[in-house]
């Protein structure tokens, strides 16, 4: 009598399993529930990709949700919004960000956690995308004129690619977004040694040693480096002549976009149930790729923007290193789903066979979430030009030209530009110098060396340079 009713109950337990994989087969992959958010950035819709981006239901992740969100805003030039967004996104990985700033072993532990699909944890990030985080907030502050919290961030960022290479034994051609913003906001403070360190950095690294080399020349010139001095022109040539009280426009701009995760998995039927081995690889997108050019109208040709981050590539090499852990996860979470298959088939018959089969299909999928909005790249250009006006140019090499409009600068001044480039399209915001159309109809500018009034065109961006630096 006692027996009736349990097979009925094993059944709906059995069927259970079943429904379950089956609503995790329905379940959308990562680029799939964001590709119109994706969409809207690649066609300039930027307010409505950073909507869709910041709503929790379309990432589903804490921290791709700021992430995305936040590298939207940058492009956008909503500065303060992208500061909100990114600090969501680094809030949301802290505490993996801390044991991998712990040591190297801890870090290593969180990575052979195991679940039942690699889908189903909170994604914090793969450990470039982490570094980057930071790196991008750097630039947020940058552009507000924070240099106190740019230091705070380019620190955290070179702290944990040092732990990463650690973890991983190898040095990682990255980190130049953050030493050259570093670099830029010690130059900015008129601390041209704190600069020469992090342009050194570069070099070391190889990462944007053809724009890191010519400051290193001009830096140690004006330092009285002189043995360094000897060494940098033998490999970047002379310093450059530039006009007296030469002013300065930097260009940092990231273009087009990183590539996107796809799914290896191998199944493999055996006479006692499906065993299915799945990991993620990285497939770079097809897209312009022309580079960024920064020029004053009726000034030359203007300077082409050199490689600082070459994001795709590390993304790469850093999947590639976690692939290890990745694929030991999958094989432990292989054997036990085989086990279990195994077993229902046991108790089950059929019905226990196919429910473990199904369950392991769609089960061990691999995770496919990544920072979709990134560039494939980061790039700089720093151009030289003498005190006075200047209309000022952004263009892509085979693309859109954007005109930021005409801007009256200081000697010794340093203007800032971010932009963002897709598909051949420019979006590029100007930082600091006096915008003669934000002049039209404006009060006067204060005297120099008066404070302007809150409000006034000048009452923006970070502090100016001295000549010279």
């Amino acid at each position: 009598m006692s027996a009736a009713p349990r097979r009925p109950s094993r059944l709906g337990r059995a069927g259970a399993g079943c429904a379950l994989a089956c609503a995790l087969a329905s379940c959308a992959t990562y680029p799939q529930r964001t590709a119109a958010a994706l969409a809207d950035f690649e066609r300039g819709h930027l307010e409505a990709a950073q909507r869709a981006f910041a709503e929790p239901s379309t990432t589903g992740s804490a921290f791709l949700g700021g992430a995305e969100a936040g590298m939207v805003a940058l492009a956008a030039g909503n500065w303060r919004a992208a500061e909100e967004h990114l600090q969501r996104a680094a809030a949301a990985s802290r505490e993996i960000e801390e044991r991998a700033l712990l040591s190297p072993d801890a870090l290593g532990e969180s990575l052979v956690n195991l679940a039942l699909s690699e889908r189903a944890g909170a994604y914090k990030g793969e450990g470039y995308e982490r570094v980057l985080v930071h790196a991008s907030l750097a630039l947020a502050y940058l552009a507000q004129g924070s240099l106190d919290g740019v230091f705070v961030e380019v620190q955290r960022a070179n702290r944990l690619l040092e732990g990463e290479e650690r973890l991983y034994k190898k040095e990682y051609a990255a980190g130049g977004l953050g030493h050259f913003v570093s670099a830029l906001a010690y130059e900015l403070l008129d601390r041209p040694d704190e600069a020469y360190i992090d342009y050194r950095r570069m070099q070391e690294k190889g990462v944007g040693t053809e724009l890191a080399g010519r400051a290193l020349v001009r830096l140690a010139s004006r330092l009285r480096f002189d043995d360094d001095l000897r060494r940098w022109e033998e490999l970047y040539g002379p310093d450059v002549e530039r006009p007296e009280g030469a002013a300065s426009v930097v260009l940092i701009g990231g273009a087009g976009l990183a590539p996107q995760k796809q799914e290896t998995t191998i199944p493999i039927p055996t006479p006692d149930g499906l065993v299915q081995w799945s990991v993620p690889t990285y497939v770079r997108r097809w897209q312009w790729d022309g580079s960024l050019v920064l020029r004053s109208v009726g000034q030359g040709p203007g300077v082409r923007a050199s490689t600082i981050e070459d994001v795709a590539k590390v993304a790469e090499e850093n999947l590639e290193d976690r692939i290890v852990w990745l694929a030991a996860r999958s094989a432990v979470r292989a054997g036990l789903k085989f086990a279990l298959t195994r077993e229902l088939q046991r108790k089950y018959d059929l019905v226990g066979r196919i429910a473990g089969d199904v369950l392991t299909f769609v089960s061990e999928r691999a995770d496919l979430r990544s920072w979709l909005t990134l560039p494939a790249r980061w790039s700089a250009a720093r151009l030289f030009v003498e005190p006075g006006e200047h209309e000022l140019v952004v263009e892509a090499e085979g693309g859109e030209s954007r005109s930021l409009g005409r801007f009256r600068l200081e000697p010794g001044e340093t203007m800032i530009v971010l932009a963002r480039s897709l598909g051949g399209r420019v979006h590029a915001h100007a930082i600091g110098g006096l915008s003669l159309r934000a002049m039209e109809g404006s009060p006067p500018a204060a005297p120099r060396g008066e404070p302007p009034e809150p409000g006034s065109p000048r009452d923006h961006g970070p502090p100016q340079t001295r000549p010279g630096a």
